[in-house]
């Protein structure tokens, strides 16, 4: 990649314009939460909610039809919901929470995979990502995760990426680990939602991921375009169905 697109550097004013999104959207989703609006975002529309009770795994922006440009950068903000059958909230939470097995149920995206600390509801932990569309990119990402139990059946978490670093040669004798916020820019922070609901039947899985991405330069929109608007909303429905599958794995 290095041949075909400069390297970028994340620069503050992105920065501070995704911190300012992520403020916006982390208050509304909290409203959400004691104005009685409904929990889950697939129960807002009945289409919507049927398409997802009867397997699908449906995703979209989360508002507009497209990356909110900021200075030097693009937000991606994307919703997706799942319905699994015959499992539980404990079920769900004992399998998105094994992060040394993730490598297992989330490949080929995700590499490698561990705990680095637990305590509680809160875990540190590290995952190595494939990127992969036209060209790949991989990067090692250390993640701050934090459980919440509303009640019985409901519980909220929500993922911050404390660091993300490119990685070149991966896994070969010139692998290099690149300073934070440096290299193709095609990530640079990941921030993840969830919402878990048991029901009749069976248990809802929502994840809304707001990730930050570079722009698309001038003339190398051909190759950078794909990767950055494309590979938000299939790595959110990859991990949905990835999960649903593991899942129903296990109910069998």
């Amino acid at each position: 990649m290095a041949q075909t697109a400069t390297p970028v550097q994340l620069k503050q004013q992105t920065l501070s314009s995704f911190s300012a999104y992520i403020r916006d959207a982390e208050a509304a989703m909290e409203q959400t939460l004691g104005d009685g609006s409904p929990f889950l975002w697939s129960d807002v529309n009945t289409e919507r909610a049927q398409q997802v009770r009867g397997g699908q795994v449906v995703a979209q922006f989360c508002s507009g039809h497209g990356p909110v440009k900021v200075p030097n950068g693009l937000i991606h903000d994307w919703i997706g919901a799942s319905f699994i059958p015959g499992t539980t909230v404990e079920g769900v939470l004992a399998l998105v929470q094994d992060y040394d097995h993730h490598k297992n149920i989330y490949r080929p995206e995700v590499i490698a995979s561990r705990v680095i600390s637990h305590r509680g509801n809160d875990f540190q932990i590290y995952l190595r990502l494939l990127k992969k569309k036209i060209v790949t990119v991989v990067l090692d990402t250390d993640h701050d995760v934090h459980y919440r139990s509303l009640d019985r059946v409901r519980w909220v978490c929500r993922s911050y990426t404390t660091r993300i670093s490119e990685v070149e040669h991966a896994g070969s004798p010139k692998e290099k680990v690149l300073p934070p916020d440096t290299g193709s820019g095609f990530l640079w922070r990941l921030h993840s939602y969830w919402r878990f609901q048991q029901r009749e039947g069976g248990a809802y899985v929502e994840c809304r991921a707001i990730s930050l991405t570079r722009d698309v330069p001038l003339g190398l929109g051909w190759i950078i375009e794909p990767i950055i608007q494309k590979l938000p909303k299939e790595s959110l429905i990859n991990t949905l169905e990835a999960t649903r599958q593991a899942l129903l794995a296990e109910a069998r």
